[in-house]
């Protein structure tokens, strides 16, 4: 891997971070009354996309904006404006990470053509409405009054399927701010956050913006390389990174598949596997560390398998990093869909061999052929064997590339070390499908027993 592409200047990256920064900090005020620091925010906004398509409209809304005088298709601009500039973010540095570890990825990704959408017009300008006064009154300027009024119009769009992605993202959005109100006690404000929640669901206020990725099947053999746990007080996902080889010949793909379940805040650690296993057969195949023949699974056009175990059986052994070494490196990655283009999202799946391991008050870090990358061991999942400690001592890593304050870091996922001159694997995901590891049994024993007590509580509460 080209180590030292990940740690050069990206041109033209500062300035469209410094771009989205500042209006991100226009928001937090509000713009009802705009200030003069809040003109130049927006006047920047304008300028950093001047050169393209949106640079008519991004002007007039900025000058609308910043007079106070801004309508509902001002504030969409400026949405608009904001996630292009933070598009071209992802685009350039996923282009980077490209150049460093020599894979590709398609041009474009199939997104279904929008359609039936007419129906929800209205209940799409009520959020719009709703959005556009967040604006107006700022982070600083929310309380409890302004808030509950999305309530309505999140109960109004959640029975119905094609609206309720924007419901959903509304429903969270308004229960963290509910949760910081009254915004003028905030000490701390999330202010890139709540500006990505605002400017996402702006956008998806709009016909056509929430169409479906188009869904394809793929029929061949799916090689397990780790999974990325993502925990939640009340929910818990597992996302399992792959490489699928279709039956056909054709190219081998990246792929991910997720399963996400509830949770009370008491079942943590490897309890979360209870939550999880029995909605995706595909965990114990991880474990066990075996393929998964796919008959016809549905797969998107960004990557993603919509996991249904009727269309999946185990197949032969496949260790993660035989298929890393074998199966990774030729494998071409989807495209990311217009609206999903965020840094936010970026998560490159990446052997690392070789390195040598650095540790201060930072944390962990490799040294990969001269130049330092950050290793963030704090997205490995208590849930699992691999331990930051482990990821210390180990010679070779499966992780994630991603990117986050600024630099890329990677996430291991997998790592390989040597015990007694052997070497021996060590998954985030080893507990998966279960275990025989005295720490997992012991783990998964004492999640057991949290969850009998929980379901015995539930059952006397339903009987009352």
């Amino acid at each position: 891997m080209r180590a030292d592409l990940l740690t050069d200047a990206v041109d033209g990256l500062d300035e469209a971070l410094a771009a989205v920064d500042g209006f991100d900090e226009v928001l937090v005020a509000g713009l009802l009354r705009p200030q003069p620091a809040q003109a130049s925010g927006l006047a920047a906004l304008a300028d950093a996309v001047a050169g393209s398509p949106l640079a008519a409209r991004v002007a007039e809304a900025a000058e609308k904006t910043a007079a106070g005088a801004a309508g509902e298709d001002h504030f969409v601009a400026l949405a608009a404006a904001r996630t292009a500039l933070l598009g071209s973010v992802h685009d350039a540095l996923v282009q980077r990470v490209e150049e460093a570890v020599g894979r590709a990825r398609d041009g474009e990704s199939g997104t279904a053509a929008a359609g039936g959408e007419e129906h929800g017009v209205n209940l799409r300008a009520a959020a719009r409405s709703w959005l556009c006064d967040l604006a107006r009154a700022g982070w600083h300027g929310i309380d409890h009054e302004l808030v509950a009024g999305a309530a309505p119009v999140v109960s109004a769009m959640l029975p119905d399927p094609a609206l309720r992605r924007l419901a959903t993202l509304l429903d969270g959005f308004a229960a963290e701010l509910a949760a910081s109100c009254p915004g003028a006690s905030l000490e701390h404000v999330p202010v890139r956050r709540w500006a990505d929640l605002w400017s996402r669901a702006m956008l998806l206020t709009l016909p056509g913006a929430a169409s479906a990725p188009a869904v394809t099947g793929a029929t061949g053999r799916l090689l397990p390389l780790g999974v990325d746990v993502q925990e939640h007080a009340t929910a818990v996902q597992a996302q399992v990174h792959a490489v699928f080889e279709p039956a056909d010949g054709g190219t081998a793909r990246l792929v991910r598949a997720s399963v996400s379940a509830p949770k009370p805040d008491t079942v943590v650690g490897a309890g979360l596997w209870q939550l999880l296993r029995p909605h995706m057969s595909l965990l114990a195949a991880v474990s066990e560390g075996r393929a998964m023949e796919l008959d016809a699974m549905p797969v998107t056009g960004e990557g993603d398998l919509l996991w249904d175990d009727a269309r999946a059986r185990a197949g032969e052994p496949a260790e993660a990093f035989a298929t890393a070494r074998v199966a990774l490196p030729a494998a071409v990655a989807f495209a990311t869909a217009p609206l999903d283009r965020h840094p936010a999202r970026i998560a490159v799946p990446v052997l690392l061999e070789g390195y040598a391991v650095e540790e201060d008050e930072g944390g962990v870090a490799f040294r990969v052929a001269g130049e330092r990358l950050p290793v963030d061991t704090d997205r490995v999942p208590a849930a699992g064997p691999l331990t930051p400690e482990v990821v210390a001592s180990s010679g070779a890593c499966v992780g994630l590339l991603r990117w986050d304050a600024g630099e890329f870091l990677l996430q291991p996922l997998a790592v390989e070390r040597t015990v007694r001159k052997k070497a021996v694997a060590v998954h985030a995901g080893a507990w998966a499908g279960g275990t025989t590891d005295k720490a997992g049994v012991r783990a998964e024993k004492a999640a057991t027993d949290a969850v009998k007590v929980l379901r015995e509580r539930a059952g006397k509460l339903l009987r009352k």
